[in-house]
């Protein structure tokens, strides 16, 4: 592994772009089982009552309207939220910006890190990506993550960001 200072440049670096495709199949996943979720009772209330077939028609037209809005703002989404999330490690610590209309910026300073965990599920896996999670001491933002580093990266911010040389006894 490379040192773990050559992270901390001070400079603002975007995520890595195989975050997009990560989150257009997590959306579209989210929308498929909200979709399927919210179809079975509709089709049991249009069973199982004596509603008129225009009402019927009505909802199920309302119901596909809302699945393939769902289903487009998952794919249009992610590239959006790419171009806004930033993030930059220097030996301060770390400062995060995210968002498309309400703008985020997120400072953790090194002093307040308790502890750091690299999570990935199975798509994060096939991806070769990684969600850094940073607990600090603090109420607000006490949990910080940002998803979307390859892992390797995510791995070296840790390294990075961990308190070195300090006992950790209590």
């Amino acid at each position: 592994m490379s040192d773990p200072d050559s992270v901390a440049d001070g400079q603002y670096h975007s995520l890595d772009p195989r975050v997009i495709p990560l989150q257009k199949i997590g959306g579209s996943i989210f929308i498929g089982v909200l979709g399927t979720g919210s179809f079975i009772p509709l089709v049991f209330k249009l069973l199982g009552k004596d509603e008129p077939l225009f009402e019927g028609i009505v909802l199920l037209v309302l119901w596909l309207i809302a699945v393939l809005l769902g289903l487009w703002l998952a794919q249009a989404w992610p590239p959006k939220a790419y171009r806004f999330t930033s993030y930059k490690v220097d030996d301060q610590g770390m400062e995060i910006r995210r968002g498309v209309y309400f703008r985020v910026v997120i400072n953790v300073p090194r002093s307040r890190v308790q502890h750091i965990d690299v999570s990935q599920g199975p798509i994060e896996r096939r991806y070769g990506l990684g969600t850094l999670v940073i607990y600090t001491a603090g109420t607000e933002h006490a949990k910080v993550e940002l998803e979307g580093l390859a892992h390797g990266r995510a791995m070296l911010v840790r390294e990075h960001l961990l308190p070195s040389g300090v006992s950790d006894a209590v």
